[in-house]
């Protein structure tokens, strides 16, 4: 009998198999646009007065993502870390951050910059001119730990 079953097992893996093509979706379906006037503009949180997200893709909270951010001119953020890498580009406005220990650096728009996650210690400041615009594309969720909570 079990040499029966073997037989019918390839028997049925020699069978054709019909197959249903299915053509990928055509380049034009899968178009995103989104005009700069559509944005839908979000509070990124309600304790800094000003500070704003738009996720172009995915869900910052929970996963990878791509998103603007608007920080307030003069905005400045204490001593802190992310979970996960964040690779930023500024588009407006002076980005300036002191990573813990060495000297600030100052970016403005066009500058690109990959913010390790993990234990890297950094302040982040907005310089007083003009608001920060920046997009950040991550993997992880998007989360600030302060490295001395309460301040």
């Amino acid at each position: 009998m079990r040499a029966n079953s073997l037989l019918t097992l390839m028997i049925v893996l020699t069978l054709p198999v019909a197959t249903v093509a299915q053509s990928p979706p055509d380049a034009a379906s899968r178009l995103v646009v989104m005009p700069a006037g559509d944005l839908k503009w979000a509070d990124l949180d309600p304790g800094i007065p000003g500070s704003k997200v738009v996720e172009l893709w995915g869900d910052r909270a929970n996963g990878a993502f791509g998103a603007l951010f608007r920080l307030p001119a003069g905005f400045a953020a204490p001593l802190h870390t992310h979970t996960h890498d964040m690779k930023v580009v500024i588009l407006s406005g002076t980005y300036i951050q002191a990573p813990d220990g060495k000297p600030e650096f100052r970016l403005g728009p066009g500058s690109y910059f990959m913010q390790p996650g993990g234990d890297y210690r950094h302040t982040t400041r907005c310089d007083q001119a003009s608001d920060c615009v920046f997009f950040v594309q991550s993997q992880g969720a998007f989360d600030l730990q302060l490295a001395e909570p309460g301040k």
